[in-house]
């Protein structure tokens, strides 16, 4: 019995304690391989921190780096794209300066054409004045500006009442009287005192003209003399109004009395060239019998300088002051007859006359003929 009680009481304690024992050192292993478990999770996730600690550290590191050479980048592309825009700016300056040289040019262009076309012009028209019979006899002009035409004075001159107006064959005689200044003139049975005084004109002395042919005007010179103003006109008139003489319709036709020259007028622009290409053309004034006549270009001008100056007539005076005594006539007859006596003071009296008070007339002043032939 006592065995068994012992075998019992070991087998309890045995078991119980052993299986406590067992079952605490079980445990403690679990708890161990869970300590085990739990430290390699912290190494783990040690090494992870650490791990993505040192790719932050390595990404901000990155992403500075990404940020300061997109910084550089930009500031970069900022100052190519100022360089850009300063080459655009320079290009659009250059643009607007080669448009304005363009503009120039063609402006230059244009001024040339016209200055070509008015040489052009004044080429076609070196014959164009009328016709006129010349000839070189030895005498030359002086000056830079003596090429041109030679016009002739046409001066008209108003006449106050009460005056005269007497020309001598020599000057010396005409400042004979204006020295003396008052003259006293025997008329018969009276005398009267005139006064002396020069005569003198506002003439042009520099004539700049800007010329121009009219494309539907013709000059026709070189005219026979012994026809009349109407039938020339008229004859002109028919002869240019047919096609096959080049001609056309004509709307107008003037004859210049200062010249004696005609001018016609054409309703179309494009007759004109044509009949001035040609220049001389027979015109039949009678049956049968054909006239030469020359047709050159009818120039418009514009005087675009004028400069004048005040000159003295040298053999004519001026003689105011005459009362109205007796008739014109009569009394300009005495007051010749009175200056030309070398008593007087006087000479030979080439032309004078005598405009009565309350009258108007205009004397003609024209180039004088004796120093024409004197210097031929």
């Amino acid at each position: 019995m006592l065995s068994e009680m012992s075998s019992d009481e070991d087998f309890s304690i045995v078991t119980g304690d052993d299986l406590k024992l067992q079952r605490v050192q079980e445990k403690i292993e679990k708890l161990k391989a869970d300590h085990d478990a739990l430290l390699k999770d912290q190494k783990l996730l040690l090494d992870a921190r650490n791990s993505n600690v040192q790719f932050t550290q390595e990404f901000q590191l990155r992403a500075e780096n990404l940020r300061k050479n997109l910084e550089e980048e930009k500031l970069k592309k900022a100052e190519a794209e100022k360089k850009e825009q300063e080459k655009l700016e320079d290009l659009k300056q250059e643009n607007e300066r080669l448009e304005m040289e363009l503009r120039s040019v063609d402006q230059k262009l244009k001024d040339l054409e016209e200055t070509n076309q008015s040489l052009r012009q004044q080429t076609e028209v070196s014959t164009a004045v009328p016709e006129k019979k010349v000839v070189f006899n030895g005498e030359t002009a002086n000056g830079a500006h003596a090429s041109g035409f030679d016009l002739k004075p046409h001066i008209v001159y108003p006449m106050e009442g009460g005056t005269a107006l007497i020309t001598f064959e020599d000057e010396e005689v005409a400042e004979k009287i204006l020295a003396l200044k008052e003259h006293e003139v025997i008329l018969g049975d009276c005398k009267i005192v005139v006064q002396a005084e020069p005569v003198r004109f506002l003439v042009p002395d520099v004539v700049e003209m800007d010329t121009q042919v009219c494309p539907r005007r013709i000059l026709v010179s070189n005219l026979p003399n012994k026809e009349s103003k109407e039938r020339i006109l008229d004859k002109l008139e028919i002869h240019f109004s047919k096609s096959k003489n080049g001609g056309g319709e004509v709307d107008e036709i003037d004859m210049l009395e200062d010249s004696g020259n005609v001018v016609i007028t054409f309703v179309d622009s494009n007759i004109a060239k044509g009949l001035t290409d040609k220049q001389t053309h027979e015109v039949e004034m009678e049956r049968g019998k054909k006239h030469k006549v020359k047709v050159t270009p009818f120039l418009n001008g514009d005087i675009t300088l004028l400069q004048t100056r005040n000159v003295v007539c040298d053999k004519t005076v001026l003689l105011t002051g005459i009362p109205t005594v007796m008739d014109q006539d009569n009394l300009q007859d005495l007051l010749e007859i009175h200056f030309q006596k070398t008593a007087n003071s006087g000479g030979e009296v080439d032309a004078i006359i005598y405009n009565p008070e309350g009258q108007k007339t205009l004397a003609v002043f024209e180039q004088d003929s004796s120093e024409d032939e004197q210097n031929q």
